[in-house]
């Protein structure tokens, strides 16, 4: 019971830099111009593959599973089996919690513009 409790704590901590790779490559400036060029990539080349490869550089979700591949491989995680099972598993179950993470990142970034936005509105209106 120890151990599992030990795997739920290392699940929902590695989906933290998980979500903060996978956020900062395909949202914040710092990574502006290759994301442009990978969204002008994704919607111009002619085959399917190559359109598909440079549209997963734009899509936090899709993104997400390789940084999660990436991690499972730094960190040998595994979550309720030790075998190639327990890889499975964890990786859709850290790419899951990674985009909850993501998701209420994005809605707490959203409440915190439009708060501001509405102060603005009130102090020109003074």
């Amino acid at each position: 019971m120890e151990e599992l409790l030990f795997e739920v704590l290392w699940l929902f901590i590695l989906a933290l830099p998980i979500a903060c790779v996978a956020w900062t490559v395909t949202h914040e400036e710092v990574f502006k111009e290759p994301r442009n060029f990978c969204v002008e990539k994704s919607k111009t080349c002619k085959p399917l593959v190559v359109r598909k490869f440079f549209y997963l550089f734009t899509c936090e979700y899709c993104f997400s599973h390789y940084v999660t591949i990436l991690f499972l491989i730094l960190t040998d995680f595994k979550l309720l089996l030790d075998d190639w099972r327990g890889y499975i598993i964890a990786g859709f179950a850290l790419v899951w919690i990674a985009n909850t993470y993501m998701s209420l990142h994005f809605l707490l970034r959203q409440a915190i513009v439009k708060e501001k936005t509405e102060i603005q509105v009130l102090e020109s209106n003074k």
